[in-house]
């Protein structure tokens, strides 16, 4: 789960960063969606982590708090670049 959730988390800020250098509108929506995709997987990872009791309860709520705080950036930026708010 340790591997996943790295995977998953790393992903987010590469999508985030490669979205700086997109081509055109459609393909930075594209990145920031895959960077929306990995905020959530990695929320539930950190659920399952924290289900599992392999980590400190604490500091798994404040990592699921700000995974959420990113994942509803990313999803209010995609919403703004579609032209839906």
């Amino acid at each position: 789960m340790g591997r996943q959730l790295l995977r998953s988390g790393t992903s987010i800020i590469a999508n985030y960063i490669e979205a700086n250098s997109a081509s055109s509108k459609k393909d930075f929506i594209n990145f920031f969606t895959h960077s929306l995709k990995s905020a959530n997987e990695s929320k539930v990872w950190l659920a399952l982590i924290k289900d599992t009791n392999k980590s400190d309860e604490t500091e798994n709520e404040w990592l699921i708090s700000e995974l959420k705080e990113i994942a509803n950036i990313i999803a209010a930026s995609i919403l703004t670049m579609k032209g839906k708010k």
